[in-house]
Protein backbone atom coordinates (compact mmCIF):
# COMPACT_ATOMS: atom_id res chain seq x y z
CA UNK A 1 0.00 0.00 0.00
CA UNK A 2 1.84 3.29 -0.87
CA UNK A 3 2.16 5.94 1.89
CA UNK A 4 0.47 9.29 1.56
CA UNK A 5 2.32 12.24 2.23
CA UNK A 6 0.22 15.94 2.46
CA UNK A 7 -2.10 16.18 -0.45
CA UNK A 8 -3.18 19.46 -2.44
CA UNK A 9 -5.77 18.90 -5.12
CA UNK A 10 -8.01 21.07 -7.42
CA UNK A 11 -11.01 19.28 -6.60
CA UNK A 12 -12.99 21.02 -3.93
CA UNK A 13 -12.87 24.27 -6.49
CA UNK A 14 -15.51 24.82 -8.51
CA UNK A 15 -14.33 24.61 -12.61
CA UNK A 16 -13.92 28.21 -13.11
CA UNK A 17 -11.44 28.89 -10.31
CA UNK A 18 -9.48 26.20 -10.40
CA UNK A 19 -6.29 27.00 -12.96
CA UNK A 20 -6.45 30.14 -9.80
CA UNK A 21 -6.26 28.03 -7.43
CA UNK A 22 -3.70 25.95 -8.44
CA UNK A 23 -1.47 28.63 -9.17
CA UNK A 24 -1.67 29.44 -5.66
CA UNK A 25 -0.75 26.14 -4.89
CA UNK A 26 2.36 25.66 -6.95
CA UNK A 27 3.50 28.98 -5.29
CA UNK A 28 3.25 27.84 -1.81
CA UNK A 29 5.17 24.75 -2.67
CA UNK A 30 7.49 25.72 -4.67
CA UNK A 31 8.41 29.20 -5.81
CA UNK A 32 6.52 31.92 -6.91
CA UNK A 33 5.32 31.62 -10.01
CA UNK A 34 2.80 32.37 -13.97
CA UNK A 35 1.20 29.53 -14.93
CA UNK A 36 -1.95 29.50 -17.70
CA UNK A 37 -3.08 26.43 -19.84
CA UNK A 38 -4.89 25.69 -22.50
CA UNK A 39 -7.56 23.43 -20.94
CA UNK A 40 -8.16 26.10 -17.99
CA UNK A 41 -11.90 25.57 -18.28
CA UNK A 42 -11.41 21.80 -17.61
CA UNK A 43 -8.68 22.25 -15.39
CA UNK A 44 -7.48 19.42 -12.73
CA UNK A 45 -4.46 18.69 -10.95
CA UNK A 46 -2.84 17.45 -7.52
CA UNK A 47 0.74 17.51 -5.86
CA UNK A 48 1.30 15.34 -2.94
CA UNK A 49 4.15 16.46 -0.78
CA UNK A 50 6.86 14.15 1.25
CA UNK A 51 9.01 16.04 3.34
CA UNK A 52 12.21 14.36 4.09
CA UNK A 53 14.90 15.39 6.20
CA UNK A 54 17.44 17.31 2.95
CA UNK A 55 15.25 16.74 0.55
CA UNK A 56 11.77 17.72 -0.65
CA UNK A 57 9.67 15.39 -2.48
CA UNK A 58 6.53 15.81 -4.28
CA UNK A 59 4.35 14.05 -6.98
CA UNK A 60 2.77 16.30 -9.63
CA UNK A 61 -0.38 15.23 -11.73
CA UNK A 62 -2.01 17.94 -13.85
CA UNK A 63 -3.57 18.48 -17.08
CA UNK A 64 -1.49 20.78 -19.67
CA UNK A 65 0.11 23.75 -19.03
CA UNK A 66 2.91 26.80 -19.24
CA UNK A 67 4.77 27.35 -16.17
CA UNK A 68 6.91 30.93 -16.37
CA UNK A 69 9.19 32.24 -13.76
CA UNK A 70 9.71 35.63 -14.95
CA UNK A 71 12.61 38.02 -14.73
CA UNK A 72 10.61 40.16 -13.00
CA UNK A 73 9.80 37.40 -10.52
CA UNK A 74 12.99 36.53 -10.23
CA UNK A 75 13.84 40.17 -8.93
CA UNK A 76 11.59 40.52 -6.64
CA UNK A 77 12.29 37.13 -4.78
CA UNK A 78 14.50 35.67 -2.47
CA UNK A 79 14.45 32.05 -3.52
CA UNK A 80 17.18 30.28 -4.02
CA UNK A 81 16.89 26.70 -4.51
CA UNK A 82 17.14 24.03 -7.61
CA UNK A 83 14.71 22.24 -8.57
CA UNK A 84 14.62 18.64 -10.38
CA UNK A 85 12.14 16.97 -12.59
CA UNK A 86 11.82 13.91 -13.33
CA UNK A 87 9.38 12.58 -15.59
CA UNK A 88 7.04 9.58 -14.99
CA UNK A 89 4.23 10.04 -17.58
CA UNK A 90 3.73 12.60 -20.21
CA UNK A 91 6.11 14.69 -22.09
CA UNK A 92 8.11 17.83 -20.62
CA UNK A 93 9.90 20.69 -22.02
CA UNK A 94 12.24 22.66 -19.62
CA UNK A 95 13.76 26.34 -20.97
CA UNK A 96 16.54 28.40 -18.90
CA UNK A 97 19.89 29.99 -19.74
CA UNK A 98 19.15 29.50 -23.52
CA UNK A 99 18.35 25.56 -23.39
CA UNK A 100 15.65 23.43 -23.70
CA UNK A 101 15.99 19.96 -21.83
CA UNK A 102 12.66 17.69 -23.81
CA UNK A 103 11.94 15.18 -21.44
CA UNK A 104 9.92 11.51 -21.41
CA UNK A 105 9.24 9.27 -19.03
CA UNK A 106 12.35 8.01 -17.15
CA UNK A 107 14.56 11.57 -17.86
CA UNK A 108 15.28 14.26 -15.41
CA UNK A 109 16.45 17.70 -15.40
CA UNK A 110 17.57 20.41 -13.05
CA UNK A 111 16.72 23.79 -13.00
CA UNK A 112 17.80 27.12 -11.03
CA UNK A 113 14.96 29.46 -9.17
CA UNK A 114 16.97 32.78 -8.88
CA UNK A 115 16.98 32.60 -12.96
CA UNK A 116 14.13 32.73 -15.39
CA UNK A 117 12.59 29.47 -16.91
CA UNK A 118 10.06 28.05 -18.51
CA UNK A 119 8.12 24.61 -18.12
CA UNK A 120 5.85 23.41 -21.01
CA UNK A 121 3.92 20.49 -20.53
CA UNK A 122 1.71 20.08 -23.55
CA UNK A 123 -0.80 17.38 -22.52
CA UNK A 124 -1.83 15.59 -19.36
CA UNK A 125 1.66 14.28 -17.30
CA UNK A 126 2.87 13.47 -13.55
CA UNK A 127 6.25 14.02 -12.66
CA UNK A 128 8.63 13.88 -9.37
CA UNK A 129 9.79 16.68 -8.15
CA UNK A 130 12.87 17.14 -6.06
CA UNK A 131 13.51 20.60 -4.33
CA UNK A 132 16.90 21.36 -2.54
CA UNK A 133 18.66 23.89 -1.30
CA UNK A 134 20.68 26.22 -3.51
CA UNK A 135 23.77 26.18 -1.25
CA UNK A 136 23.48 22.19 -1.08
CA UNK A 137 23.38 21.67 -4.48
CA UNK A 138 26.67 24.31 -5.91
CA UNK A 139 28.28 22.86 -2.46
CA UNK A 140 27.84 19.33 -4.83
CA UNK A 141 28.00 20.75 -8.32
CA UNK A 142 30.36 22.82 -9.94
CA UNK A 143 29.59 25.10 -13.03
CA UNK A 144 25.46 24.58 -12.22
CA UNK A 145 25.06 27.26 -14.72
CA UNK A 146 25.92 25.42 -17.95
CA UNK A 147 23.84 21.83 -16.11
CA UNK A 148 20.28 23.82 -16.25
CA UNK A 149 17.69 22.37 -18.88
CA UNK A 150 19.52 19.49 -19.89
CA UNK A 151 18.39 16.45 -19.97
CA UNK A 152 19.46 13.42 -18.16
CA UNK A 153 18.27 10.11 -20.11
CA UNK A 154 16.45 7.36 -18.15
CA UNK A 155 18.41 5.08 -20.43
CA UNK A 156 21.59 6.25 -18.70
CA UNK A 157 22.71 4.23 -15.70
CA UNK A 158 22.52 7.40 -13.34
CA UNK A 159 18.61 7.82 -14.84
CA UNK A 160 17.39 4.28 -14.32
CA UNK A 161 18.84 4.15 -10.90
CA UNK A 162 17.29 7.54 -9.51
CA UNK A 163 13.86 6.48 -11.01
CA UNK A 164 14.07 3.60 -9.08
CA UNK A 165 15.23 5.09 -5.81
CA UNK A 166 12.85 7.77 -5.97
CA UNK A 167 9.79 5.63 -7.12
CA UNK A 168 10.85 3.37 -4.07
CA UNK A 169 11.27 6.89 -1.78
CA UNK A 170 7.90 8.17 -2.91
CA UNK A 171 5.95 4.85 -2.13
CA UNK A 172 7.63 4.66 1.28
CA UNK A 173 8.51 7.95 2.44
CA UNK A 174 6.23 8.47 5.45
CA UNK A 175 6.74 5.28 6.90
CA UNK A 176 10.67 5.42 6.98
CA UNK A 177 12.00 6.28 9.97
CA UNK A 178 14.23 9.12 10.26
CA UNK A 179 17.04 7.74 10.35
CA UNK A 180 16.22 6.02 7.31
CA UNK A 181 14.78 8.80 5.43
CA UNK A 182 17.88 10.95 6.00
CA UNK A 183 20.05 7.86 4.53
CA UNK A 184 18.00 7.35 1.84
CA UNK A 185 17.36 11.34 0.81
CA UNK A 186 21.31 11.23 1.12
CA UNK A 187 21.59 8.19 -1.61
CA UNK A 188 19.44 9.93 -3.90
CA UNK A 189 21.00 12.91 -3.68
CA UNK A 190 24.36 11.05 -4.63
CA UNK A 191 23.06 9.96 -7.46
CA UNK A 192 21.28 12.84 -8.95
CA UNK A 193 24.60 14.30 -8.61
CA UNK A 194 26.43 11.44 -10.07
CA UNK A 195 24.13 11.52 -13.35
CA UNK A 196 24.40 15.30 -13.49
CA UNK A 197 28.37 15.10 -13.50
CA UNK A 198 28.31 12.47 -16.38
CA UNK A 199 26.59 15.24 -18.34
CA UNK A 200 29.08 16.83 -21.35
CA UNK A 201 28.99 20.72 -19.65
CA UNK A 202 30.38 19.04 -16.26
CA UNK A 203 33.72 18.37 -18.25
CA UNK A 204 36.42 20.24 -16.68
CA UNK A 205 40.33 20.57 -16.69
CA UNK A 206 41.16 18.90 -13.87
CA UNK A 207 43.64 19.76 -11.14
CA UNK A 208 47.04 18.51 -11.42
CA UNK A 209 47.92 15.54 -9.58
CA UNK A 210 49.76 17.89 -6.90
CA UNK A 211 47.05 20.05 -6.14
CA UNK A 212 44.52 17.02 -5.56
CA UNK A 213 47.08 15.56 -3.44
CA UNK A 214 47.24 18.89 -1.07
CA UNK A 215 43.35 19.21 -1.16
CA UNK A 216 43.03 15.90 0.08
CA UNK A 217 45.58 16.95 3.11
CA UNK A 218 43.62 19.86 4.02
CA UNK A 219 40.34 17.61 3.88
CA UNK A 220 42.15 14.95 6.11
CA UNK A 221 43.08 17.17 8.39
CA UNK A 222 40.19 19.15 8.48
CA UNK A 223 38.62 15.95 9.20
CA UNK A 224 40.57 15.26 12.24
CA UNK A 225 39.40 18.51 14.33
CA UNK A 226 36.22 18.39 13.20
CA UNK A 227 35.12 18.50 16.53
CA UNK A 228 37.57 21.06 17.56
CA UNK A 229 35.44 24.12 18.23
CA UNK A 230 39.10 26.50 18.19
CA UNK A 231 39.73 24.99 15.09
CA UNK A 232 40.62 27.34 12.05
CA UNK A 233 42.01 27.76 8.68
CA UNK A 234 44.65 29.33 10.01
CA UNK A 235 45.59 26.25 12.10
CA UNK A 236 45.19 23.88 9.29
CA UNK A 237 47.31 25.88 7.01
CA UNK A 238 50.19 25.98 9.80
CA UNK A 239 49.96 22.16 10.69
CA UNK A 240 50.29 20.84 7.31
CA UNK A 241 53.11 23.89 6.57
CA UNK A 242 51.50 26.21 4.32
CA UNK A 243 50.33 29.71 4.07
CA UNK A 244 46.47 30.45 4.37
CA UNK A 245 46.38 31.82 1.16
CA UNK A 246 48.06 29.26 -0.67
CA UNK A 247 45.65 26.83 1.28
CA UNK A 248 42.95 28.81 -0.52
CA UNK A 249 44.71 29.07 -3.72
CA UNK A 250 44.75 25.08 -3.78
CA UNK A 251 40.98 24.92 -2.77
CA UNK A 252 39.79 26.79 -6.02
CA UNK A 253 39.19 24.55 -8.06
CA UNK A 254 36.92 22.72 -5.07
CA UNK A 255 32.98 23.01 -5.78
CA UNK A 256 33.01 25.15 -2.23
CA UNK A 257 35.52 27.16 -0.05
CA UNK A 258 37.87 25.92 2.25
CA UNK A 259 35.60 27.71 5.29
CA UNK A 260 31.96 26.39 3.65
CA UNK A 261 33.73 22.60 3.43
CA UNK A 262 34.62 22.92 7.02
CA UNK A 263 31.28 24.31 8.39
CA UNK A 264 29.14 22.11 5.86
CA UNK A 265 30.75 19.07 7.52
CA UNK A 266 30.42 20.03 10.84
CA UNK A 267 26.77 20.56 9.73
CA UNK A 268 26.25 17.36 8.17
CA UNK A 269 27.72 15.67 11.29
CA UNK A 270 24.99 17.60 13.25
CA UNK A 271 22.70 16.52 11.05
CA UNK A 272 23.16 12.23 11.10
CA UNK A 273 23.37 12.64 14.85
CA UNK A 274 20.34 14.09 15.51
CA UNK A 275 18.46 11.01 14.27
CA UNK A 276 20.67 8.84 15.53
CA UNK A 277 18.98 6.50 17.95
CA UNK A 278 21.73 6.38 19.84
CA UNK A 279 22.00 9.88 20.47
CA UNK A 280 18.76 10.54 21.54
CA UNK A 281 19.55 11.48 24.90
CA UNK A 282 21.72 14.36 24.07
CA UNK A 283 20.18 17.55 23.18
CA UNK A 284 20.39 19.80 20.00
CA UNK A 285 22.54 21.91 21.87
CA UNK A 286 24.99 19.17 23.24
CA UNK A 287 25.14 18.11 19.37
CA UNK A 288 25.92 21.26 18.15
CA UNK A 289 28.77 22.06 20.73
CA UNK A 290 30.55 18.41 19.98
CA UNK A 291 31.08 19.31 16.59
CA UNK A 292 32.87 22.23 17.22
CA UNK A 293 29.96 25.03 17.21
CA UNK A 294 30.29 27.38 20.19
CA UNK A 295 27.03 29.50 19.70
CA UNK A 296 23.83 27.45 19.28
CA UNK A 297 21.74 30.70 17.80
CA UNK A 298 24.32 30.41 14.99
CA UNK A 299 24.41 26.39 14.86
CA UNK A 300 20.71 27.27 14.27
CA UNK A 301 20.85 29.72 11.90
CA UNK A 302 23.56 27.85 10.18
CA UNK A 303 21.49 24.32 9.98
CA UNK A 304 18.41 25.48 8.93
CA UNK A 305 20.17 27.84 5.98
CA UNK A 306 21.82 24.47 4.73
CA UNK A 307 18.75 21.99 5.57
CA UNK A 308 15.94 24.54 5.23
CA UNK A 309 14.30 23.68 8.64
CA UNK A 310 15.19 24.13 12.31
CA UNK A 311 17.20 21.74 13.98
CA UNK A 312 14.79 20.12 16.36
CA UNK A 313 12.01 19.67 13.12
CA UNK A 314 15.04 17.41 11.76
CA UNK A 315 14.65 15.63 14.83
CA UNK A 316 11.41 14.89 14.49
CA UNK A 317 11.71 14.12 11.02
CA UNK A 318 9.72 16.92 10.83
CA UNK A 319 5.89 15.70 11.10
CA UNK A 320 4.86 18.84 12.38
CA UNK A 321 5.84 20.67 8.60
CA UNK A 322 4.57 17.95 6.81
CA UNK A 323 1.09 18.48 8.25
CA UNK A 324 1.02 22.42 8.11
CA UNK A 325 2.23 23.35 5.01
CA UNK A 326 -1.41 23.86 3.42
CA UNK A 327 -2.18 26.20 1.20
CA UNK A 328 -4.19 28.01 3.48
CA UNK A 329 -0.70 28.52 5.47
CA UNK A 330 2.22 29.00 2.59
CA UNK A 331 1.01 32.09 0.17
CA UNK A 332 2.68 32.99 -3.02
CA UNK A 333 6.40 32.60 -2.88
CA UNK A 334 6.73 30.56 0.11
CA UNK A 335 9.13 27.85 -0.62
Amino acid sequence: MRAMGHVLNTDSVAPPQRLEYWVDMICSTYVELECDSAVAQDFAGSIVQHRLPGLDLSVVRSRAQHVMRTPRIVSNSNDDCFIVSLQTQGAAVISQDGREAKMTPGDFAIYDSTRPYTLQFADDFEEIVLKMPGEQVRSLLRHTDRLTATTVSGRSAAGHLLINMVTTLRDQAESLAPASAAAVAHGVISVLVAGLQSLPACGKTEPSTMNSYHVARIKQAIERRLRDPSLGLDQVAAELGMSVGHLHRLFKGEPVTAAQYLWNRRLEACSRELVDPRCARASVAEIAFSWGFNDAAHFSRAFRERFECSPREWRRGMPGLRSARTLDGGGKGAA
